[in-house]
């Protein structure tokens, strides 16, 4: 039975077949992907080497759901970097129920792509031999010559402009085993939960340790991860589905290439999620990425748990001045629960899903009406807003709008000035709590009655 399993399919839907993607670098297995999914999804860039991890994707065709997983380029006798590389690619055939197997006809079987069939004939699980950049009737004859590797018929196909991918998925399907017709659930699931960080932070690690195996590739190079990877993860008795994500290394306009659909995926992985950690270098002062990471998820509502790494390599002193960073830097999210760990130790891992319950408790939370305004009332009378222009604005009425996060509406009998909204919601966190949700207040103005 594979891992991977698709989010979206509700419990009775059976189990979704998995398509492993395999090949050695820079035939086009990431280009291939996104023909199948019928959207840009898996990085890609004109060098070799950009797919490094195994990164499911839920994909459809003719009704029939499946996982289609891109991993990176294999490489015989690799070493460092390549060769973890490579043994995640060994891993996604292993647990795959079928592989797509990607080779560039316009070179022809090399001796990497003999070795890759070595390893698929002891895997044992059915094969569809792909002839990628076929883009021609001129290069068919290329594709031909691809019945020497003994895995069948090779199908040509332009991943790229999109030739042949129709009869392709047809003999995917063929090699799969079967599953239902496509059906949509959105609800139930495991938590989301985004690891964010800049590069080289040790989100993977995390990952890695957290998942109990080596999920995803880690190596002392900053940006080794490039796309998304998830993980559904058993802690605290409950699942959990993990998302290793790209250390962003600047805002998203100033980078290019890789980093910038690196960025965005970890953008949409954000948005998706539910909560999101976002990793701290405990030995390293503060960033202004780390700041700017921590502004993006609040931006986006998501729920909030700060999580310091690498906290084994501090010293005594070290940890001294980093609380004073902390009440310097991080004045605006104080509210986020913070847990000191160590990804590469496995030190205070326990501490880590106490802290992201908390923080979807809080993100779910909703204050009854009543109470909340017996509150606000109390407030304003202890605390009116202060006289402006000879007018004090007083609030009338409020209510919890929304969940998710929680969304405040005041209706006023005037402008309510900054200062004063972050002072309402400095005092609701410390009667109500929130803790690790960040909080969104608006403001109405109640106008007086015969004017518009």
């Amino acid at each position: 039975m594979s891992e991977y399993v698709e989010d979206v399919a509700p419990a009775d839907a059976g189990p979704v077949p998995v398509l492993a993607v395999v090949g050695r670098p820079n035939v086009g297995k990431s280009t291939l992907v996104n023909r199948i999914l019928g959207r840009r999804e898996a990085v890609v860039e004109d060098v070799p080497g950009v797919t490094r991890d195994r990164v499911p994707y839920d994909a459809q065709w003719n009704g029939r759901r499946f996982t289609v997983v891109d991993t990176g380029g294999w490489e015989h006798d690799a070493k460092g970097l390549a060769a973890q590389v490579a043994a995640q690619a060994e891993t996604a055939i292993n647990a795959a129920d079928a592989v797509l197997f990607v080779v560039d006809a316009t070179v022809g079987a090399t001796d990497t792509d003999e070795a890759v069939v070595r390893v698929l004939r002891r895997a044992g699980k059915p094969v569809v031999l792909v002839a990628n950049k076929v883009d021609d009737a001129k290069t068919e004859t290329d594709a031909a010559t691809l019945w020497s590797l003994g895995l069948g018929e090779p199908y040509p196909v332009s991943a790229l402009h999109g030739r042949g991918s129709g009869d392709l998925l047809d003999a995917v399907l063929a090699a799969l085993p079967e599953t239902p017709e496509e059906t949509y659930d959105d609800t139930g699931g495991p938590r989301r939960v985004a690891l964010l960080g800049r590069p080289n932070v040790g989100k993977s690690s995390l990952l890695n340790q957290l998942a109990g195996e080596d999920r995803v590739v880690v190596d002392a190079v900053a940006g080794t991860t490039r796309d998304p990877v998830d993980e559904l993860i058993e802690l605290g008795d409950q699942t959990w589905r993990f998302v290793d994500t790209a250390g962003i290394r600047r805002r998203a306009h100033q980078s290019s290439g890789t980093d910038y659909y690196a960025t965005l995926r970890t953008q949409s992985a954000l948005d998706r999620a539910e909560v999101a950690v976002v990793l701290i270098d405990a030995s390293e002062t503060l960033s202004e990425q780390d700041t700017r990471i921590l502004t993006m998820v609040v931006e986006s509502g998501r729920a909030l748990v700060i999580a310091y790494n690498k906290w084994d390599l501090l010293d005594e002193e070290r940890r001294f001045y980093l609380e004073r960073e902390i009440e310097r830097d991080l004045v605006q999210v104080q509210w986020a629960p913070r847990v000191n760990i160590s990804a590469r130790t496995g030190r205070h891992m326990d501490r880590l899903v106490p802290a992201l319950q908390t923080a979807l408790d809080s993100w779910d939370s909703r204050v009854p009406t009543g109470r909340l305004n017996a509150f606000l009332g109390e407030l304003v009378a202890a605390h009116p807003h202060p006289v402006r222009g000879g007018k004090q604005p007083r609030i009338l009425f409020a209510t919890q709008a929304d969940t998710r996060p929680p969304r405040f509406v005041l209706f006023a009998s005037g402008f309510l000035e900054a200062g004063y909204r972050r002072f309402v919601e400095r005092r609701l966190r410390e009667e109500f709590g929130f803790l690790g949700s960040p909080i969104e207040i608006s403001v109405k103005v109640r106008e007086k009655r015969g004017r518009r």
